[in-house]
């Protein structure tokens, strides 16, 4: 047998240890030649009558990272066409017969008739894990992870993922785990019955070996004819989960995500029936998801294109990678502190300078709590927590720079005192070193005036609270060189987060789109819209959080200085007088700066849950029927004013390339990532059809939903973003 990916090895007790080791791959993944492989396993197995039974384990760190998703795009292309030339049921009944293989294939070892053991050594994700579901027993190391994540990237499990694990456990707790994709530790995992034992990574394989030797069955406990579902769809425990696990479903996703209703579908379905039944069932669902234009652009903007950024797709190739081993960070307030921690969670030296000691040391403080809150949820030990601070030095004297490979300014947004920073730090490190700003609103070449050599300036835009989100944007300045690109984007996979790169301008890009959508909210309220419609039609829409509710946490009086500048800088008609009335009457009037100081478009109480303050109808001074109004126009507005905004950056040179527009869309500001990002959004809807809708809403409420020209031209053409662009770079 010519084996690439697996190495088989019999012992003297007849059993096979099977190691997945794919060549030339970071991580073992579900692929087509795999598979193909995997059933030579089985069948070899099955006929040497010498083996009594397998160990599955990874030759890797990690057992697995689940399907490759670009072989299900693949997949999902060759179903389409099947579709057409054969049919929507014959193209099904096909793809159910080659089941998706996975399912078919591990339905053979889970049947063969001989005892299968997973040696899960590491992190065991997606379809990873399901195969380690399809093994009769699991021996988890006491370091390892599960998971089955897909429902994040628009699928579902669909190798029996949605079938077992509902078997395993009782329905409200496999729902959850199926709905939510988050990572499973080990410990947890034992508890929810999905793996047997937990032992040290050098002993699970002899852990799982001594379980066939020790008389080891071949049987799911599915298969054996007495078993009973942890849950039955019909009794009295499952009439309390169904309305109410439906009733979530709709509060949550507001009908957007099709992967999340299938689950729902696979599980109710699945566990009234047989499981060679419930496995058909489950592949018929995931073949109609994997067409889903859902499935699509999620695929593509939180997998393929989110991949290709952090592996450094926008770093000059002609640059020699940094050694980034110490940071400089002045400013020890909130972000600085934030990016601090970060830093020295990925094992870097970080110097934290502030105006004085006891500001630094505060500075330090937040890392200590970020850090202890994690040991005491058992994420982390006291040495990590030890080591971590120990890397943090907090300073006043800038003289401690010294040796710096980076330097990052988190200081107030002011161009003097960020200029004096500036000046201060090249007083001690010198002309080359790379200086880079977090700033949120300032240009970068205006602040890169003040550097003894502006190509070595650079923005790096972090996102609060730093710790938490993913994404980072790097602004480029006019004379921003090649150098100071490739130290941000290093540093940025230094602290595994996520970059996107994009021209100066004012607000940038992400702030620049996610301002059109408070703004739109500031302008519903005013035009009478009630405002928990419009909250409510902001979630339905896909955002996160409302747009009224977005302001309380980046602070009314912030929008305030925000208005004002703009005016500045752009005139008095770069800011609708509806908005600034409210922006003032809130922040200036009645001093309601937001979530900071306890009142803002909500109250919070200390005492309990925030609610909508009752005062904001009398600011707009209407209120309109909230029967009246048009739902999904309220929906489309809130989408169409940011995408329209991303290809408005998108047509000025900001952002250069669709992937970056799209992934800092969702990881930025959380823009309905069912829709694949802003630029996803318009090319899923075409651009013809979205310039008509653009159209129809400026007629209506103004120019900002007018189109830009590139827009129309492409609409004319025919043309996507992604395809446009693809042209131009290959070009």
């Amino acid at each position: 047998m010519n084996l690439k990916n697996f190495k088989l090895e019999l012992d003297s007790d007849g059993v096979a240890l099977v190691t997945w080791d794919m060549p030339g791959k970071p991580m073992n993944v579900l692929a087509e030649d795999m598979m193909k492989e995997l059933e030579q396993v089985i069948d070899t197995v099955v006929a040497d009558s010498a083996i009594k039974g397998v160990v599955l384990t990874s030759g890797k760190e990690a057992f697995s990272a689940g399907a490759d998703l670009t072989m299900l795009q693949h997949g999902a292309r060759q179903f389409a066409d099947d579709v057409k030339a054969r049919g929507p049921e014959s193209a099904m009944a096909a793809f159910v017969d080659n089941a998706g293989a996975g399912s078919r294939v591990f339905r053979r070892m889970e049947t063969c008739g001989k005892p299968w053991a997973a040696a899960i050594n590491g992190l065991a994700l997606g379809g990873g894990f399901e195969i380690a579901l399809a093994c009769h027993y699991r021996v988890i190391a006491d370091t390892a992870q599960v998971g089955l994540p897909e429902v994040k990237v628009g699928l579902f499990p669909g190798a029996g993922g949605t079938q077992r694990v509902p078997r395993l456990m009782d329905t409200q707790s496999a729902l959850q785990m199926l709905l939510k994709g988050d990572n499973v530790p080990a410990q947890r995992a034992k508890m929810m019955n999905l793996v047997h034992e937990i032992a040290p990574r050098a002993e699970i394989v002899a852990r799982a070996k001594a379980w066939i030797v020790g008389g080891g069955k071949p049987v799911a406990p599915w298969d054996d004819p007495k078993f009973k579902a942890p849950t039955k769809v019909f009794s009295p425990a499952g009439m309390m989960i169904w309305p109410a696990a439906n009733a979530l479903y709709r509060r949550e996703t507001y009908d957007n995500y099709p992967a999340a209703r299938a689950i729902l579908k696979c599980v109710y379905e699945g566990l009234q029936l047989p499981m060679d039944l419930a496995l058909k069932v489950e592949s018929r669902y995931f073949a109609q998801i994997l067409r889903s234009k859902e499935a699509t652009a999620m695929i593509r903007s939180l997998f393929l294109s989110m991949q290709e950024l952090n592996k450094g797709a926008r770093r000059p190739k002609t640059e020699p990678k940094t050694n980034l081993r110490k940071i400089g960070v002045i400013g020890a307030g909130f972000m600085g502190a934030g990016i601090a921690y970060v830093t020295a969670a990925a094992g870097a030296q970080v110097v934290l300078i502030d105006r004085d000691q006891a500001s630094a040391d505060k500075g330090k403080a937040h890392s200590d709590a970020l850090v202890s809150a994690r040991v005491a949820k058992g994420r982390a030990s006291a040495a990590d927590r030890d080591a971590l601070l120990a890397r943090i030095q907090p300073s006043a004297d800038y003289n401690d720079l010294k040796g710096c490979d980076l330097v990052i300014e988190a200081v107030f947004e002011d161009r003097a005192v960020k200029a004096d920073t500036t000046k201060k730090t090249q007083a001690v490190l010198g002309p080359d070193v790379v200086f880079a700003s977090n700033t949120s609103t300032l240009p970068i070449t205006s602040l890169a005036a003040e550097a003894q050599k502006a190509e070595n300036f650079i923005g790096i835009h972090f996102f609060s609270p730093v710790d938490k989100m993913l994404l980072v944007e790097i602004i480029m300045g006019e004379k921003t060189g090649d150098k100071a690109l490739a130290a941000a984007l290093d540093y940025v996979r230094l602290i595994r987060k996520t970059p996107i790169v994009v021209n100066d301008t004012r607000g940038f890009f992400a702030n620049r789109c996610v301002g059109r959508y408070i703004a739109e909210g500031h302008l519903m309220l005013m035009e009478g819209v009630p405002p928990a419609m419009i909250e409510n039609v902001a979630r339905m829409a896909g955002m996160p959080v409302g747009p009224l509710s977005l302001n309380d946490e980046v602070a009314i009086d912030l929008s305030w200085r925000v208005v004002q500048a703009t005016k500045k800088d752009l005139g008095e008609q770069a800011v609708d007088p509806a908005q600034e009335k409210l922006i003032r009457t809130m922040a200036v009037d009645l001093e309601r700066f937001g979530r900071k100081n306890g009142k803002g478009f909500y109250d919070y109480p200390k005492d309990g849950r925030k609610k909508l303050w009752p005062g904001l109808a009398d600011i707009a001074g209407k209120r309109l029927d909230p029967d009246a109004l048009d739902v999904e126009e309220l929906k489309q507005r809130f989408l169409v004013v940011q995408a329209v905004e991303a290809a408005r950056t998108m047509a000025e040179g900001v952002v250069t390339d669709p992937r970056e527009a799209d992934v800092g869309s969702i990881l930025g500001f959380g823009f309905a990532p069912y829709t694949g990002g802003v630029i996803g959004y318009i090319d899923g809807m075409g651009a013809a059809a979205f310039v008509a809708l653009c159209d129809r809403l400026t007629a209506k409420y103004g120019d900002r939903f007018a189109p830009p020209a590139l827009l129309r031209e492409m609409a004319q053409k025919g043309e996507t973003f992604y395809g446009r662009f693809a042209a131009a770079k290959a070009a």
